[in-house]
């Protein structure tokens, strides 16, 4: 990708985030409340949670909710002095969708 396509890049790296963000282990109320300092484990790699792995169809529905997110953002954006802000985001989302679009996608 080039760095001038700044729509490209930008929608890309936030969708990649959401896509890290979707990966992560939730949280339970009982992990919240924790143990005493003193009874935790300790070393290296005692904090560490196995990542979700996601199927190839919860991809798809987080990239078309990032898109879909951006369309939204887009169409509030009415008044003539965020005309740059909309078209930019709707190019960001041309982008995700164009994704969608290409072959071996579903």
């Amino acid at each position: 990708m080039r760095a001038r396509d700044k729509a490209a890049v930008s929608a890309l790296r936030a969708t990649l985030a959401a896509l890290d963000n979707a990966e992560a282990v939730p949280v339970g109320e009982a992990e919240l409340r924790g143990v005493a300092l003193e009874q935790s484990p300790a070393g290296a790699g005692t904090t560490e949670a196995a990542r979700r792995e996601l199927s190839e169809r919860d991809v798809i529905d987080v990239v078309r909710a990032e898109a879909a997110e951006r369309l939204d953002a887009a169409a509030q954006l009415t008044a003539p002095a965020h005309a740059d802000r909309a078209a930019r985001l709707r190019a960001e989302a041309a982008v995700l969708l164009g994704l969608l679009e290409a072959p071996g996608t579903a």
